[in-house]
């Protein structure tokens, strides 16, 4: 359970960095960073329970498309995850396209990977 909250912290500050950089990206809620925290709770339990299992049915496809399904389900994992935090809470991350989704992964794997670094995750 430490892990887990762990890994969604470090995604909170990612998403908040990748929200902060990116003009596509809105978070909703008051404060916005409950939206950014309930949007990056859906990305770490997605993360942590389908994400694999996509990815691996899905690999034959990405290696075909060298790469780009992967793309495509990142997006329609973050799409998913700003859907279940409105839905659930009125609160999230607006994306505003499948673009600002492929340069928000981007950013959010930069950071998560800088911050894991530093406190040593």
């Amino acid at each position: 359970m430490r892990q887990f909250i762990t890994r969604w912290l470090i995604l909170t500050v990612a998403a908040g960095v990748m929200v902060a950089l990116l003009p596509g990206m809105r978070a909703v809620g008051e404060p916005p960073i409950l939206g950014i925290a309930a949007f990056s709770l859906f990305m770490a339990l997605i993360n942590a329970s389908i994400k694999p299992v996509v990815h691996l049915v899905a690999l034959p496809i990405s290696i075909l498309s060298l790469g780009v399904f992967a793309l495509v389900i990142n997006w329609l994992f973050m799409e998913l995850s700003s859907w279940l935090a409105f839905s659930l809470f009125d609160v999230g991350v607006v994306i505003d396209g499948f673009w600002w989704s492929v340069a928000g992964s981007i950013i959010m794997s930069i950071v998560s990977g800088i911050v894991s670094s530093i406190i040593g995750e």
